[in-house]
C-alpha cells in the first residue's frame, strides 16, 4: 500500500513541541548547570593567567578557549567540552522514543496524520536545536568573560574561527545525538539505553585509544612493528593507526578544535621535513586553509550523525507500535 502526501507532514508541530519541551523541562535546567559548571572553572583559570600575559598576540580571544591553566590540572575549555557535550546529547535524546513506548502514547501520536519519518526526525532536530541554543549560550558567556575581563575586542578572524568552532561542536553533539536516540529506538527500558549510550561514549573516550595500536600491531608486519620496515612501511603503519583512531568522534571533534582555534597548526597527521620546505615556522593559516585542513574531520562527523540518524530510522520504521 502506497502512502499519500508528504512523509514529512507534521514535523513543524513535532520539532516545536520538542523544542518547548527541552527548554523548558527540568532535565535541561540540570544539563545546563552541569555543563556551565564543569567549563566555568577552565575558562575563569584561563582568563586569569591571560591578563597576565605582556607579550603580543594576535589571537589572544582564541587562547580562552585552548589555554591549559595549571589550577584547572591542565584542563582546557575544548578538551572539557568534548567531555560534556556527549553527556548533554545523551541527556536528551536516551529515552526520545521509548518513553512513548512505557507510556503507551505512540500509537497515539501515529494515529493521527502524522508518519514516523516526520515523529523520528521531528525529535532528532527539537533536541539538535535545543544541544544549539545551548552551546550557543555557553559560547557567547565565554566571549562576554572574554571581552570584560581582557578588555580588547576579538578581532572579524577570531570571531570567524569561534562561530565555525560552535558549528563543529553542534555538529559533535549531533552524532552523540542520533547515538542515544539509536538505543532509544533498540531498547524499551530508558535506563538501558541511557547506559548502551553513556558505555559507547566511554568506550570511545578512554578505550578506543588504548585498542587502536594494539589492532595497528595485528595488522602490520613484525618487523615493521620492531622498527626495522623500510620507511615507506612504516609511514603506511603510522597512516593506518591515525585513520583508525579517527573512527571515534573525540578524535574527529579533537583535531577540528586544534587546527580552528591554532591557527598556527598546519597539518593534523605526520609531517616530514620535506613538507616543511619553504613553510615559515609558527606562520598562522588564513581561516580558509585552516577551513580545508579540517573539512575531512567535519565531513566524518556529520556523515556520522547521518548514518546513526539513518540506522534508527530503518529500525523504527519496521518496529510494532500497537499498543
Amino acid at each position: 500500500m502506497q502512502r499519500k502526501g508528504s512523509p514529512f507532514t507534521g514535523i513543524g508541530p513535532v520539532f516545536m513541541k520538542e523544542f518547548s519541551d527541552h527548554l523548558s523541562s527540568a532535565r535541561m535546567m540540570v544539563l545546563m548547570l552541569f555543563v556551565l559548571a564543569f567549563g566555568a572553572l577552565p575558562v575563569g583559570m584561563s582568563l586569569q593567567a591571560l591578563r597576565n600575559v605582556t607579550e603580543s598576540d594576535p589571537f589572544l580571544f582564541l587562547r580562552i578557549f585552548t589555554a591549559e591553566p595549571q589550577g584547572a590540572g591542565g584542563l582546557s575549555f575544548t578538551v572539557a567540552l568534548s567531555l560534556v557535550i556527549p553527556l548533554l546529547a545523551i541527556g536528551l535524546g536516551f529515552d526520545a522514543i521509548n518513553s512513548e513506548f512505557n507510556r503507551r502514547t505512540l500509537s497515539r501520536v501515529l494515529s493521527q496524520p502524522l508518519y514516523r519519518d516526520a515523529l523520528l526526525l521531528g525529535k532528532f532536530l527539537g533536541a539538535l536545536a535545543t544541544l544549539a541554543v545551548a552551546l550557543t549560550a555557553l559560547w557567547l558567556i565565554v566571549l562576554g568573560s572574554g571581552l570584560l575581563l581582557l578588555g580588547l575586542p576579538p578581532r572579524g578572524v577570531e570571531v570567524a574561527r569561534g562561530i565555525g568552532f560552535l558549528l563543529v561542536a553542534i555538529a559533535y553533539g549531533g552524532v552523540w545525538l542520533a547515538a542515544s536516540m539509536l538505543f532509544s529506538v533498540i531498547f524499551r527500558s530508558t535506563a538501558t539505553s541511557a547506559l548502551c549510550a553513556l558505555g559507547l561514549w566511554l568506550f570511545f573516550a578512554v578505550l578506543w585509544g588504548l585498542i587502536v595500536p594494539i589492532i595497528t600491531i595485528t595488522l602490520t608486519p613484525s618487523h615493521v612493528a620492531l622498527g626495522m620496515g623500510r620507511i615507506e612501511e612504516t609511514l603506511a603503519a603510522i597512516e593506518l593507526q591515525a585513520t583508525l583512531s579517527r573512527l571515534s568522534p573525540n578524535i574527529l571533534f579533537g583535531e577540528a578544535v586544534v587546527a580552528l582555534l591554532n591557527p598556527e597548526t598546519r597539518s593534523l597527521g605526520l609531517v616530514l621535513p620535506q613538507q616543511m620546505r619553504g613553510a615559515i615556522p609558527g606562520a598562522p593559516l588564513t581561516l580558509d586553509q585552516s577551513l580545508l585542513l579540517i573539512w575531512p574531520q567535519v565531513t566524518g562527523l556529520i556523515a556520522g550523525m547521518i548514518v546513526v540518524f539513518a540506522a534508527a530510522y530503518v529500525i523504527f520504521q519496521r518496529e510494532e507500535v500497537r499498543a
